[in-house]
């Protein structure tokens, strides 16, 4: 759903060997150059455990690009897990999916979406997940609302986005006010926020409990 297309990054991707700092992980995951400064910026360990991702779960993450935060997920859930790696970007999901061939990760599958709706299976997933996409959404009300269908009961929405009160990047950022409005408008209720890291804010949150029927 953003990210640099896998055509114009390809001559600037350098593969890293990086063993995985996130307790629990054992594999190798290659980091690619562009993301080392995003790492940096967003620690893929703080995220994961924010997350609370266990061995098992079934992630679905929207606008997963190239997979920077994909292949750390999927090496998290384990071979009984899935990670269902969405985004509207043909390109960026055959470099994914290239990936975790190389990654042996045989746990990610892959879905084109519409700008609306990710297209997430029904009654799927433990977490659902976007970062550094919440901002590049052209519809993000209606694309949010319509990952409620994918959740389990007692699923769990989790997205990492810019604050615009602590970013220099103002066009790539959202007050929490202002998100936490439009998780009300989009059938959410944020039950977490973490404000911890330097200009992103990691929010988890659920769908709003159907109201009670009016009093007769």
């Amino acid at each position: 759903m953003r990210r640099q297309s896998c055509a114009a990054s390809a001559g600037m991707l350098v593969l890293m060997a990086c063993v995985a700092a996130v307790s629990g992980q054992r594999t190798t995951i290659q980091v690619e150059g562009w993301e080392v400064v995003i790492n940096e910026r967003q620690p893929i360990a703080t995220v994961l455990a924010f997350m609370d991702v266990k061995p098992g779960m079934v992630v679905g993450e929207i606008g997963a690009g190239t997979g920077r935060v994909t292949v750390w997920l999927a090496d998290r859930v384990g071979p009984a897990g899935r990670i269902y790696a969405n985004d509207i970007d043909a390109q960026a999901l055959d470099h994914l999916k290239a990936r975790c061939k190389r990654e042996g990760l045989a746990n990610v599958t892959t879905i084109i979406g519409a700008v609306d709706n990710p297209k997430l299976p029904p009654n799927s997933l433990d977490i659902a997940f976007m970062t550094n996409t919440y901002h590049h959404l052209e519809k993000p009300i209606e694309l949010v609302r319509n990952i409620l269908p994918s959740l389990k009961p007692g699923g769990r929405l989790v997205i990492v986005e810019r604050d615009k009160d602590r970013s220099r990047s103002k066009d790539e950022a959202t007050t929490r006010p202002d998100f936490i409005a439009q998780m009300d408008r989009a059938g959410f209720e944020v039950i977490k926020v973490d404000t911890s890291m330097r200009e992103d804010n990691m929010y988890m949150a659920r769908p709003k409990a159907a109201r009670p029927p009016a009093a007769r």
